[in-house]
């Protein structure tokens, strides 16, 4: 399984590339779509932790499990954040304590897939626990057919798609996907390349594979689009800088990328990406949602102190 020393190393050099990236966005970057907008503090976590799984269920925010601290210990907790109280409220805790999981609702419920176990081996790998909203209850679903960690999970067409991520040790092409009503996943077709650390949106039907870390260890500019009905990848609009452990999110006809000092939104009218104003506390491994024309940048791990954090920061995207 990684360790933090391992997530440490791809921080660091995030801390001494990303923001050189961010440089390079504003020096020769894409056309600013910040105007007069800017990030401002919203209530923090009740606990700071990077490397969550989360998903947006109803109009608000779920955030499971995590690391903290400088030896990554895995955590079990489970918030929720409802936007229009500002106010975050406490769940029955996660059956297991794991970090670099990914999470996705489907069905009004919010699954957590994969990611790393505490030294007690609670969880594997290939675990696949499912809170149930209504009922405040976790169970346990099918189990990924291989372990992955670092990896990104996305809903779409009433199937859950979990996409690359380690093995623990390599990155992988996997995408596996879940089908609730069987409660058995199947395997799509892979990704054009080997990836962990990327984020994933569902957009316009497809789905968007985003930046991430490949085989070599280089974050990527790469973007990726699955057409579920072809069952195929083809390469999509390049992202001006790599980035990798971002959060992504759609609002409205946009993907919203953020990661540190980089906020980058994808426009599907114009077909082009913009640059926005960066994070107040520069973070990555954060979750990243759109809420009623809202943008929530919530927890991470702050650079370069590579301290987990609790902050929350919104912008308006509407």
């Amino acid at each position: 399984m990684i360790r933090r020393r391992t997530l440490v190393g791809l921080a660091s050099a995030l801390a001494l590339g990303g923001a050189a990236a961010g440089a390079a966005v504003a020096a020769s970057g894409p056309a600013s779509a910040a105007g007069s907008r800017s990030w401002s503090f919203a209530s923090p976590m009740p606990h700071r932790r990077s490397y969550t799984a989360s998903a947006q269920i109803g109009g608000e925010i779920y955030v499971a499990a995590g690391m903290v601290g400088n030896t990554g210990r895995p955590l079990n907790l489970l918030d929720r954040y409802d936007p229009r109280r500002d106010a975050w409220t406490s769940l029955p805790l996660v059956p297991a304590r794991l970090s670099a999981g990914a999470g996705a609702a489907l069905g009004g419920s919010f699954y957590v897939v994969g990611g790393n176990g505490a030294d007690d081996q609670q969880a594997d790998g290939r675990q696949v626990l499912v809170y149930d909203v209504g009922r405040r209850r976790w169970r346990s679903a099918a189990p990924l057919p291989a372990v992955r960690t670092n990896l990104a999970a996305v809903a779409l067409g009433g199937r859950l798609y979990a996409l690359g991520g380690l093995d623990p040790v390599r990155p992988t092409r996997s995408v596996f996907v879940y089908d609730p009503a069987r409660n058995r996943w199947s395997e799509a077709a892979p990704l054009p390349r080997a990836l962990h650390a990327l984020a994933a949106v569902a957009f316009h039907g497809e789905l968007w594979a985003i930046g991430g870390r490949d085989a070599s260890g280089a974050a990527t500019r790469d973007v990726w689009i699955y057409d579920p009905r072809r069952d195929r990848w083809r390469a999509g609009p390049r992202l001006p800088v790599p980035v990798e452990t971002a959060g992504a999110a759609v609002a409205g006809d946009r993907i919203e990328v953020v990661l540190e000092s980089i906020y980058l939104t994808y426009d599907g009218g114009t077909r082009r990406w913009a640059r926005g104003p960066g994070l107040e506390v520069p973070r990555h491994a954060l979750a990243v949602y759109a809420v009623d024309g809202t943008l929530y940048a919530i927890g991470g791990c702050v650079v370069p102190q590579l301290e987990d954090s609790a902050v929350v920061e919104r912008i308006d995207v509407g």
